[in-house]
């Protein structure tokens, strides 16, 4: 079997692939798109770093393609899906550049903090302008941390030794645990507006785009420093280069941007008050050198034995099993990011619970599959697999209770998701239609029949007259139209809750016009 590899790679992995029985490699960096795609269907494997994007069109000229390694944590230049739907194998190295990514991002807040790259600069142009550079010590200073997932956890633990205080804004981590370890748990706007700095360590999703923009760039501290080694496009660029402008924001440290590399006119490259580095974050020679011996291990188990491990697409279950579960694969992870978008308090426990014909398979991908669809929308996504979920929420301190029951139900088979929190209970409850059709059919107390999938509100309301009608009067009179809405009540002239599925993403004010309608108590829009 022949691998090839795409971009700058570790000798060391090299090496490995090159001790394989039966593995024949082909190191090639810098192939270009086209001749990749040109000479792809001659491999069974694919290794790249950042610089190969793996289209559709790559995968589907890879006719002999079975997996795509990434050495590294983010699989943003690889299409999964497409990888999915061809049965290629995507894996990547989660951990491996942890520390190197934590260490980036305090080396970022002592050259802010101290105004290196600004003082160098003057020394290069013969200056001494020793006032102009005056610094701040971090000591007893306040660090926001957004995302206490493998990166965030080690900064939050760096920042600790340096004797600063750290405020973390995670849904998905206990207080108790946080106390733990020495963070204080906090909401997002109270991190904002307490903090001397704030670091971004979440994911680049639908929920977490421009999660830091001119809005909440308000919210900070008069003077704080603001640093994202996360994702472009997490923090807004242009609203961050107008808040470094003006003197809200002093300091702003930024390794990477929502295009890559920068345009000329990006307007973070003209402002004296940000640090610009280009994304070099996982650039250290260990930590280039351990993801290399990583993805080589895991595609060479892959190929000669069959062993999946951090894969973000695939769950380690024998092909034919897969055949059956793969619908409820589907439903468990739409149903967790359901979940975890309507829980309204933080997952202590968390209740999977398994009736009906489901319960004569090895239901552990199923667990796993929810765990990723709860958790990825809040921790850094690319570290959320099938492989590593369980051990994630477990580190978080979520107890995951499982349980299978073969009692008569309504449906052939149900899958349940229940968490419990000081006398509080959210859960919601799915099953697989027809062929292979995954629906809701219950939330809370709510019976629905609803496709979790696709641009969603939920509301909840008052069961009276003529709320749904300006719901759908207000979603037709902004264009918007109405795929699919299911609804269900506790009790006649009681509460009511929809669920609507959108053709188009409506936009903020639609959202709070909804939210003035008479009887509309709850909104809730998102994206499955």
């Amino acid at each position: 079997m022949k691998v090839l590899i795409s971009d700058s790679f570790s000798p060391q992995g090299i090496d490995i692939f090159k001790n394989a029985p039966g593995i024949e490699v082909n190191y090639t960096p810098g192939l270009p798109a086209e001749e990749l795609k040109a000479v792809i269907g001659d491999y069974e494997g694919l290794v790249i770093r950042s610089a190969t994007k793996v289209t559709a069109d790559v995968i589907n000229a890879g006719t002999r393609l079975k997996v795509v390694g990434r050495a590294g944590v983010g699989v943003d230049f690889v299409d999964v899906e497409a990888a999915t739907e061809k049965g290629v194998v995507v894996m990547n190295t989660p951990g491996g550049n942890a520390e190197a990514a934590a260490e980036h991002t305090i080396a970022l807040m002592f050259a802010m903090c101290r105004m290196i790259p600004q003082a160098v600069a003057s020394m290069r142009r013969k200056e001494w302008e020793k006032k102009a550079f005056m610094g701040m010590e971090v000591l007893g200073k306040t660090m926001g941390i957004l995302g206490l997932g493998n990166i965030g956890s080690i900064v939050a633990d760096r920042a600790l030794g340096l004797k600063m205080k750290i405020l973390a804004y995670d849904p998905y981590m206990s207080p108790e645990l946080a106390a733990k370890k020495g963070f204080e748990l906090v909401s997002l706007d109270t991190l904002l507006n307490r903090s001397d700095i704030v670091t971004v360590h979440v994911p680049k999703n639908k929920e977490t785009e421009n999660m830091i923009d001119a809005a909440a760039m308000k919210k900070m501290k008069e003077g704080a420093m603001l640093i994202n080694c996360a994702r472009g496009g997490i923090v807004n660029e242009v609203d961050l280069a107008a808040a470094c402008r003006n003197g809200h924001i002093r300091m702003a440290a930024v390794d990477v941007f929502t295009k890559e590399p920068p345009s000329v006119d990006n307007p973070l490259l003209d402002v004296d008050n940000v640090i610009c580095t280009p994304h070099l974050g996982a650039s250290t020679a260990e930590a280039q050198e351990n993801v290399a011996i990583a993805v080589a291990q895991q595609i060479v188990e892959y190929l000669t034995k069959g062993s999946i491990r951090n894969a973000v697409n695939v769950p380690s279950v024998d092909a034919k099993v897969l055949e059956t579960l793969g619908p409820y694969l589907k439903l468990g992870q739409n149903m967790g990011r359901f979940f975890a978008h309507t829980c309204p308090f933080p997952l202590k426990e968390l209740i999977i619970e398994y009736l009906g014909d489901v319960t004569k398979y090895d239901v552990a991908p199923l667990t796993s599959a929810v765990l990723v669809g709860v958790l990825s929308s809040y921790m850094e996504g690319e570290l959320i697999n099938e492989v590593n979920a369980p051990m994630m929420a477990k580190e978080r301190g979520i107890n995951i209770q499982e349980s299978k029951s073969s009692q008569e139900v309504e449906y052939t088979s149900l899958v349940s998701i229940t968490a419990r929190d000081d006398g509080q209970t959210h859960s919601v409850a799915g099953t697989i239609f027809g062929r292979g059709e995954p629906r809701l059919v219950r939330v809370n107390e709510y019976s629905v029949e609803a496709v979790p999938q696709g641009n969603i509100i939920v509301v909840q309301n008052l069961d009276t007259p003529g709320v749904i009608g300006s719901i759908g009067t207000l979603l037709g009179e902004k264009g918007i139209n109405i795929g699919s809405m299911h609804w269900g009540r506790d009790e006649i002239g009681g509460r009511a809750l929809s669920i609507i599925r959108m053709d188009s993403v409506p936009g903020p004010d639609v959202i709070e016009d909804m939210k003035c309608l008479p009887n509309v108590n709850y909104i809730k829009f998102f994206q499955l």
